[in-house]
């Protein structure tokens, strides 16, 4: 529960590694991914991926993504991104 005026969380997950193939979002090394971290909005998710993904340009391999992991805590709340 959220207290009366305070914002609710929407939690999200920054993680990355390098994938075997451009086709397919299989990643190379599971021990190698890059676990971010894990943040309270998407605002903040999406500035951290980009940075990453940013500093990875070189490597098409590469990639970064944004889990909604309050989509996955509560399928049923249609709030936020």
């Amino acid at each position: 529960m959220t207290k009366s005026g305070e914002k609710k969380q929407l939690l999200h997950l920054v993680f990355g590694g390098e994938l075997e193939s451009l086709d397919d979002v299989q990643f190379r090394d599971l021990s190698g991914l890059d676990i971010v971290g894990i943040f309270p909005d998407y605002a903040s998710a999406l500035t951290a991926w980009k940075s990453k993904a940013q500093s990875t340009v070189d490597n098409a391999h590469v990639r970064y993504f944004i889990v909604h992991m309050h989509r996955l805590l509560d399928p049923e709340d249609k709030s936020g991104k």
